[in-house]
């Protein structure tokens, strides 16, 4: 991939538009946290110029949605409405093929697994993108707790087992962070990043404007 622009998802925590358009040159996408946003989240997507992902994540999988299951996946209903692009849907999500069959045709839907404990086995994780695909994912995204420096290297292998996928592969945490840089460079289909430090979506998530320099020594 060298040469090539690795793509980075910026997520959004908060409606700070202004914040938003300044990392907007070194963006490929955004994600809009519904969970952290709250109730402006639309008013934030309808100011994006890029791409978007509509996310409401679960508790279960480190979000903060305050409530009922019904209106987390009706939001996600409605961010199609609104303009996303890509659909951000839990695997584990109760009933998540109809979920996946009210959103196809009219968005992408990114089916994704984090644990936040461990880095799975190689196998459990192989087992996890069977499912995804399986269930109807165009994205598959693998996110994991890195407990040591291997982690890293586990969670990316599964990038290189699923290379004709679209797949999302990293570790969370300080330990996790090798991993985050390398997803798009080893073949994931995008990474993700803060707009500044103090807005991470996730631990361990660097702001984009590090990785871009990272990735322009690494590019040359």
């Amino acid at each position: 991939m060298a040469g090539d622009r690795p793509k980075i998802c910026v997520s959004i925590v908060n409606d700070d538009i202004d914040a938003v358009k300044t990392v907007e040159s070194q963006v490929d996408m955004y994600e809009v946290r519904i969970d952290l946003i709250g109730g402006g989240w639309r008013g934030v997507a309808e100011k994006l110029d890029k791409p978007w992902i509509a996310c409401n994540r679960r508790k279960e999988e480190g979000g903060n949605w305050q409530g009922s299951e019904a209106d987390r996946i009706q939001s996600l209903l409605d961010a199609v409405g609104v303009g996303a692009s890509i659909v951000d849907i839990e695997l584990n999500t109760p009933n998540v093929e109809s979920v996946i069959g009210r959103i196809k045709g009219k968005a992408e839907c990114l089916l994704s697994y984090h644990n936040l404990k461990e880095t799975p086995s190689q196998e459990e994780m192989r087992e996890i993108v069977d499912r995804q695909r399986t269930a109807g994912a165009d994205i598959c995204k693998v996110v994991t707790a890195a407990r040591a420096f291997a982690d890293n290297l586990t969670v990316l292998q599964l990038i290189n087992e699923y290379r004709k996928d679209k797949i999302i592969a990293f570790a969370m945490g300080e330990k996790g962070q090798v991993s985050r840089l390398l997803c798009p460079l080893v073949g994931g289909y995008f990474t993700y990043a803060s707009i500044k430090a103090g807005r991470e979506s996730a631990d361990g998530q660097l702001m984009v404007s590090e990785m871009r320099e990272i990735y322009r020594l690494v590019n040359g």
